[in-house]
């Protein structure tokens, strides 16, 4: 234990939010390889956790004990976690507003997010809060053989929740990647997948997703209408090559890819010329709120400051992206953020800058299924 809390003190005192923490982890096991797989776990839990819960302890304790109980507010039921929980912190199968009230008056969930900042209707602060605290469900897209995906995980004994027709909700951490058919699933959060229902592709369409990203959106529309003819475009040509390889893997149409800013509206003409779309995907880079559970390390370490500045971001990418959808087009624009400056305040500047008409806005709240929370707006251009 006393080798495993070496590492905690390292880490917490010299990570510093500029990359993610996943990666920041995977650099530090790469340096110390004398660490095995069950320390590397229990390691990554407990900065996790921390990164979670720390913020809300408002009581000066030593970070042992700060620890104890930001693992007791995460409910981590690993074994391996169990010793490193105070004796009168056991009862981590108590609901998190249990371990919440157990834990007051030295903890206050208010504490981790101490911001006054406006959140999208439908969205309760209090709950989203409390959400962060957990990790969420890992959750996958079956694409197809869903009886023989099911068979598999039955036979290997892994727990699963059923979610409609085409979705999965598993325990976080699964190891399925060496199990099911590559091409027969999708790892997407479920919000992610739901915001497909707002998309409704025709035959032969044209399509363009303008921050494509690692391509969740594009092959969630593909894999709905597969003749479409798809655009994406990034501004990172590492992460267009992995939506290649990823189209690859599921053996799909390659999409016309472009490496190209958007922000830029002379940039994108330059690439796009005079094309116009049936459907845009405006997936714009944010703030993350809505997926903070899964990235805590974001949570901690957010600057309030630079939310006008993603805002600016959002409302300029989504302007000169809407240029380009043609006559009866529909436009959607997408984030993975609660905060209102993000989403109802981009979709009225947006209204307000193009001829797009809003048909409709829509909060996925993941709250109470252990998934992300998204926005969706659907616009169209008369």
């Amino acid at each position: 234990m006393r080798y495993i809390w070496q590492h905690i003190h390292t880490i917490t005192g010299s990570y510093k939010g500029d990359v993610p923490l996943a990666h920041y982890l995977k650099n530090h096991f790469r340096q110390h390889p004398k660490l095995g797989s069950r320390d590397r776990k229990i390691i990554s839990d407990m900065c996790y956790s921390w990164y979670r819960c720390k913020k809300g302890i408002i009581s000066a304790l030593s970070i042992e004990e700060k620890m104890g109980m930001c693992l007791y507010l995460s409910g981590s039921d690993s074994k391996h976690i169990q010793a490193f929980l105070p004796a009168h912190l056991q009862d981590v199968e108590q609901s998190v507003t249990a371990r919440i009230n157990k834990l007051q008056p030295v903890f206050s969930v208010n504490a981790i997010f101490p911001y006054d900042i406006p959140l999208s209707h439908g969205i309760d602060a209090r709950e989203w809060l409390q959400s962060i605290i957990t990790q969420p469900a890992l959750f996958i897209r079956i694409r197809k053989s869903r009886e023989k995906l099911l068979s598999i995980l039955g036979e290997n004994n892994i727990a699963y929740k059923p979610i409609g027709n085409n979705s999965l909700a598993l325990s976080n951490g699964t190891q399925i990647d060496k199990l099911l058919p590559a091409d027969s699933y999708v790892v997407q959060d479920l919000s992610s997948q739901r915001t497909g229902n707002y998309f409704l592709p025709q035959k032969n369409d044209r399509w363009y997703d303008c921050c494509s990203g690692a391509g969740g959106k594009s092959l969630l529309l593909t894999d709905i209408e597969p003749t479409i003819q798809l655009t994406v475009t990034d501004r990172r040509g590492s992460i267009l090559h992995n939506l290649k390889e990823r189209f690859k893997q599921y053996h799909l149409k390659q999409p016309t890819a472009h490496i190209t800013d958007v922000q830029s509206a002379e940039v994108l003409k330059t690439v796009l010329g005079n094309a116009d779309f049936d459907g845009i995907i405006c997936d714009v880079p944010c703030t993350g709120s809505g997926t903070w559970a899964r990235t805590p390390e974001q949570l901690y370490f957010f600057d309030p400051a630079r939310l006008t500045e993603i805002s600016h971001l959002q409302i300029n990418i989504a302007i000169n992206a809407a240029s380009y959808v043609r006559a009866g087009g529909r436009f959607i624009y997408i984030t993975c953020s609660v905060f209102r400056q993000e989403n109802e305040v981009v979709v009225a500047n947006l209204s307000a800058g193009t001829n797009l008409v809003l048909e409709s806005t829509q909060v996925l709240n993941g709250v109470n299924e252990k998934a992300d929370s998204m926005f969706v707006a659907v616009l169209k251009k008369p």
